[in-house]
């Protein structure tokens, strides 16, 4: 690009990319691996069923934000300097390009490769005569009593569509009359949406029920359907401050969320024109917001050809483990009073360690007490049964459970009242911010003193994502780490006004001063001639103060290596702004998911991992902590494991200047290498 003047570029918007453009841009790399040949088909398939789950999010909470702003006229703009009407103009034709593109790979690339393997979806028409005959009566007796009907006419005016929801629009009309009638029929959505026909065959819900249509209408003629589904605003709107039960509240917003304002109708290309302006004047969407879709509508469905039992078409499976310490030892307090344990997710085990912490805790009778915050965990949650056994054997249990965590806020309700009835106490956080800190504290009396055993992680209590996310976590008895967090579940918990730790950086008051500070300080070691050097790994990037001290910190000569998964606000390789900024995403098997920031300090080295990303909601809106590393072993390992992932053989993208993303295996001459795979290997656990 060319180059600009230092003053004008330095205080210009131009400085940051749009935030939106740049979470399509990580879409967009979800969906070239699905379209890569050398990655196993059903390891593709996993990912187009991604690139569609997280579509759907992207325009239930960031489009539908974008669109209430436009609505309510607020005019605020974005850090790049775009109104809210710009950036859905921008979003629309990138969308519409990610999607054309995210179908052409399903239907001319992965599925002929799929049947070529015995792996079908197949139309109801396609179906042989024996295989109709089973299936019509597996509607007639599974399907046909759940369905409803919703007829449209002065008597019946137009049903509510709720979000997400797949829909037959029907028309229809009585024999001899040319008067035609429309009806629609909502695709049940608590059954499977790819009906079993074979052990690797399979029937869209949808077209089951499109070809046995005249048993819901009887005695009329059936002159078309077509399917179609909405996509409406899922944020909540609870004023904490104004409701006495933020359970109570949380549970009305969330029978009202699939009510929202739609954000995005998709139809197939079949649709016809007439059903289509109908479509869009009752349910109220913009025309710029349909989605035309050329074949099977909803791919988050393909989890469930992701599931066939086909290991040769999937990743090789290799089998986490522990650190040495820990599998020697059957004590993890015996272990943990040595020294500190990291954890590193998926490559070690959660079941082994982190889990294992809790339940260790929760049986042994020297345990007084274990305190712990729960953002997100799975449906049958060990941890939660854990704790649940401790609080029964009479520990006192404290458990901060995020009832507001997105789209995880009804499961989380139930589990904070399954938890209270035990006997724990359950809290919800501090009003106005959410608590997305991974942290547990242990306190157990050991000859006749009280000792605390801590875990601080970068994800989720979740044994189920633990296997597909990347994420640190540390097992330590350090005294400090322990009171400090005794510290921060007394501001979690009552009226505490703690602000300053010891070795933790908590938001909203000191992660982004903090990480700045450190910044700063590795700019003024870069003016004074001495080496600097900082890698930050984190999800996203966009909060624009964080971003203005990178740019100062490599205007000072600080090489500055950023590895970023998703949202990217900053523009690396910049003439008078960022030539020292380097910019890395990695898509691959795993979810890189862990958080970290290295600065080299004059090799002094002090590294941080946690739960904060580099967003204002992160930074203000959230309760979250970052633990600096002391121990030397552990510190190094995440050294070396970030340095790694910005070496030149390296596969990843790297963004450029312009704000595009280059891979980096393109024009390479040398043998690149996925670092993910470096790791298997590394701990020599593959199957």
């Amino acid at each position: 690009m060319t180059a600009e003047p230092l003053a004008d570029i330095a205080t210009s918007p131009e400085r940051f990319t749009n935030r939106e453009i740049s979470w399509l841009d990580f879409n967009a790399r979800v969906l070239a691996a699905a379209e890569d040949s050398r990655v196993p088909l059903l390891e593709r398939v996993k990912f187009l069923a991604i690139f569609a789950s997280n579509l759907d999010e992207f325009y239930m909470v960031r489009v539908a934000g974008l669109k209430r702003r436009q609505d309510m006229g607020v005019m605020v703009r974005s850090a790049d300097g775009r109104t809210a009407a710009e950036q859905l103009e921008m979003i629309t034709e990138k969308a519409q390009g990610l999607v054309h593109r995210h179908i052409r790979c399903f239907t001319d690339d992965i599925q002929p490769a799929l049947r070529a393997e015995g792996i079908e979806i197949v139309a109801h028409d396609q179906l042989s005569d024996d295989e109709k005959k089973r299936m019509d009566e597996h509607f007639l007796r599974n399907v046909f009593p759940v369905l409803t009907p919703l007829a449209v006419d002065p008597a019946h005016p137009f049903p509510y569509i709720s979000g997400r929801s797949l829909n037959l629009a029907v028309v229809i009309r009585e024999p001899g009359s040319k008067i035609e009638r429309f009806a629609r029929v909502k695709i049940p959505s608590n059954m499977h949406r790819l009906v079993r026909v074979g052990k690797a065959r399979f029937l869209p819900l949808e077209s089951l029920i499109s070809a046995n249509l005249s048993d819901l209408f009887p005695g009329m003629e059936i002159i078309d359907s077509h399917p179609f589904r909405v996509t409406r605003n899922a944020d909540l709107d609870v004023e904490e401050d104004r409701d006495e039960d933020l359970l109570q509240a949380l549970e009305r917003e969330l029978a009202r969320r699939r009510f929202g304002p739609a954000v995005r109708l998709e139809v197939t290309d079949e649709m016809d024109d007439k059903i289509l302006d109908l479509l869009t004047r009752e349910i109220d969407v913009d025309p710029v917001d349909v989605i035309v879709v050329p074949g099977l509508l909803d791919l988050s469905s393909l989890w469930a050809i992701v599931s066939v039992d086909r290991p040769d078409l999937k990743d090789n499976a290799f089998v986490p483990g522990s650190p040495a310490r820990l599998a020697k030892s059957e004590s993890f307090f015996d272990v943990l009073r040595d020294g500190d344990v990291l954890l590193h997710h998926p490559y070690d085990s959660f079941a082994t360690t982190t889990q294992k912490f809790i339940e260790q805790a929760a049986n042994d009778p020297q345990v007084l007490a274990i305190k712990q915050t729960l953002y997100r965990t799975s449906g049958d949650s060990p941890i939660v049964h854990a704790l649940i056994n401790a609080a029964e054997a009479g520990k006192q249990v404290v458990v901060l459970v995020e009832i507001k965590a997105r789209f995880d806020e009804a499961a989380n309700i139930s589990w904070a009242r399954k938890l209270e009835r035990a006997g724990c106490h359950v809290v919800y956080g501090i009003v106005g911010l959410k608590t997305h800190c991974k942290t547990a504290l242990v306190v157990r009396e050991e000859a006749g003193t009280l000792r605390r055993y801590c875990h601080i992680g970068t994800g989720n209590y979740n044994p189920k994502t633990a296997r597909l996310y990347e994420d640190l976590g540390l097992l330590t008895a350090d005294p400090e780490i322990g009171a400090d967090l005794t510290d921060l579940f007394n501001v979690l918990t009552g009226y505490s006004g703690q602000k300053f730790y010891r070795k933790l950086l908590v938001a909203p008051h000191g992660v982004r001063n903090g990480l700045i500070d450190r910044i700063e300080r590795e700019a003024d070691h870069a003016r004074a001639g001495r080496e600097a050097r900082i890698i930050i790994k984190s999800n996203h990037i966009v909060d624009e103060d964080s971003i203005d001290a990178l740019y100062r910190a490599s205007q000072a000569g600080v090489q500055v290596d950023l590895v970023i998964r998703t949202n990217c606000s900053v523009r690396p390789g910049v003439p008078g702004l960022s030539e020292n900024i380097r910019v890395r995403s990695i898509v691959g098997r795993f979810l890189e998911h862990s958080r970290v920031s290295y600065f080299h300090n004059d090799a002094r080295p002090e590294v941080f991992i946690g739960s904060a990303d580099l967003m204002h909601r992160n930074l203000d809106r959230r309760v979250e902590v970052l633990l600096r590393v002391d121990d030397s072993a552990a510190r190094s390992q995440i050294i070396a494991m970030v340095e790694r992932m910005m070496d030149d053989d390296i596969i990843g993208w790297d963004l450029q200047a312009d704000g595009t993303w280059r891979n980096s295996e393109d024009g390479s001459e040398q043998p690149m290498v996925d670092f993910q795979a470096e790791q298997i290997r590394r701990i020599g656990r593959s199957e």
